[in-house]
């Protein structure tokens, strides 16, 4: 059978937020519902636990909001700024560029982690979780933030 991560290994789980592969609604964009799921979760309850705190704003939030040339805070601060979900995408429209390329944003996310580095990470990061044996199965970065909130066997 195959290894499950050690509850807490990674540090607090939520499995509130979204898989990175769902896509925004108007955009196509993979990962940015997570991002936004993230901001909501902060105007929330005033910050992420430590263990996504590390990477909000930066990491495959960063990498997103690079590719769409924005700055993550905007987008912070549309979701603090706005009352519900049609002000988000308000927002979200005056500030995203017209062409937001998904097709290729989505072809790099999905292969975040396929380089030899990026195995790398994902073997150490797999090990931490006592799930060594997976590594043939977790295979990018999405992949292992899947596998660490449930939504993978």
């Amino acid at each position: 059978m195959p290894s499950k991560p050690i509850p807490g290994s990674t540090g607090e789980v939520l499995t509130c937020l979204p898989s990175p592969y769902v896509a925004h609604g108007a955009t196509g964009l993979l990962y940015l519902p997570r991002f936004i799921a993230k901001c909501k979760y902060v105007k929330e309850h005033g910050s992420l636990p430590a263990s996504y705190a590390n990477n909000f704003k930066r990491g495959i939030d960063r990498f997103l909001c690079l590719h769409l040339g924005i700055d993550p805070g905007d987008v912070e601060r549309i979701v603090r700024e706005s009352a519900d979900d049609a002000g988000i995408e308000r927002g979200l429209a005056r500030l995203l560029p017209a062409d937001t390329r998904a097709a290729g944003w989505n072809r790099e996310l999905v292969q975040k982690g396929m380089t030899a580095a990026g195995r790398e990470f994902l073997r150490t990061a797999l090990t931490a979780m006592g799930c060594a044996d997976r590594v043939g199965d977790i295979r990018s970065v999405p992949d292992l933030i899947d596998f660490d909130e449930g939504r993978i066997e």
